[in-house]
């Protein structure tokens, strides 16, 4: 049955506000017009009283049946964007979140100082949308996306053609639990993302996070401070000396976090908090280069 794209666009939000308000309902149901029809959000609007193809119309009606039984939008579209970047993402991937834009943000700001050409690694990269944002933002910088995911990989390196960054920035296979491997080199600065759900959080998440997201990149152990324990131990041997690291860290393990890297000879610089003033990130140093 075909339909104009106004009665698509109507049907979609109407559909959604079973579980969406009205809002959000309306916000979700142009992305998804957009997306099945190859259209922008513009020309969609514009072409509201033309009829769309069958196909168009099936591809719409599926699409909001997988919204519908809880997954996420990000997913049904297969891309979403971050930082200003357009990243692919899957079910291999988490979701690119606004909370990773302070970790990104103070991952940036230090790089703009460091010397000329810094090396930079993205350990726990998942889609690489930190890495590849720094990338973009410090024209100069030489970056490494690591995980121990081949499939997260795989999309890490899509979003590196996509963004036409491959001339700087290489994937490779890391294991931020373990003694980092001989051929990264050293580094300027780490940043990571790493798992920081807890034991009893795995068993709360929503559904649409539970259901859909890789448990790999989200559980940190019982406590959820793992990895920190490990990059802060580990990755020390992988950072130059006087060499930065970056952590994203969960609400109310700032305090843990910090004390962790100062255990391994971190001095602390900066803790900052994300969009919704949630304490997010820090920023610590390694050594000093007089040393």
């Amino acid at each position: 049955m075909v339909k104009q794209y106004g009665e698509l666009y109507l049907d979609a939000r109407r559909a959604l506000l079973a579980s969406e308000d009205p809002m959000d309902a309306g916000h979700m149901a142009r992305l998804l017009l957009s997306h099945v029809s190859g259209k922008t959000q513009e020309a969609v609007l514009a072409d509201r009283d033309l009829y769309a193809s069958e196909e168009v119309v099936e591809e719409m009606e599926k699409a909001v049946k997988r919204l519908l039984y809880g997954e996420p939008i990000a997913y049904v579209l297969g891309e979403w964007e971050f930082y200003g970047l357009p990243m692919l993402v899957s079910p291999d991937v988490l979701i690119p979140r606004d909370d990773t834009c302070a970790v990104t943000e103070l991952a940036i700001k230090q790089a703009l100082f460091l010397e000329e050409s810094p090396r930079i690694l993205d350990l726990c990269c998942g889609s690489g949308c930190i890495g590849l944002a720094v990338a973009s933002r410090v024209r100069d910088a030489r970056v490494t996306l690591a995980d121990m995911s081949q499939k997260a990989l795989a999309t890490a390196k899509k979003n590196c053609a996509l963004n036409k960054l491959t001339g700087r920035v290489r994937c490779v296979q890391a294991d931020a639990l373990a003694e980092p491997p001989a051929f990264l080199g050293k580094f300027d600065l780490i940043v990571s993302n790493p798992p920081y759900v807890t034991g009893r959080e795995m068993e709360e998440l929503p559904p649409s996070v539970k259901n859909y997201e890789p448990h790999m990149a989200l559980y940190g152990g019982e406590d959820g401070l793992d990895f920190y324990r490990a990059i802060a131990l580990h990755y020390r041997r992988a950072l130059k000396t006087g060499g930065y690291l970056c952590f994203e860290f969960g609400m109310g393990q700032g305090d843990d976090v910090c004390a962790i890297l100062e255990a391994n000879g971190y001095t602390i610089l900066e803790r900052t908090r994300d969009y919704n003033s949630r304490e997010r990130a820090v920023l610590a140093q390694y050594g000093r280069k007089e040393d």
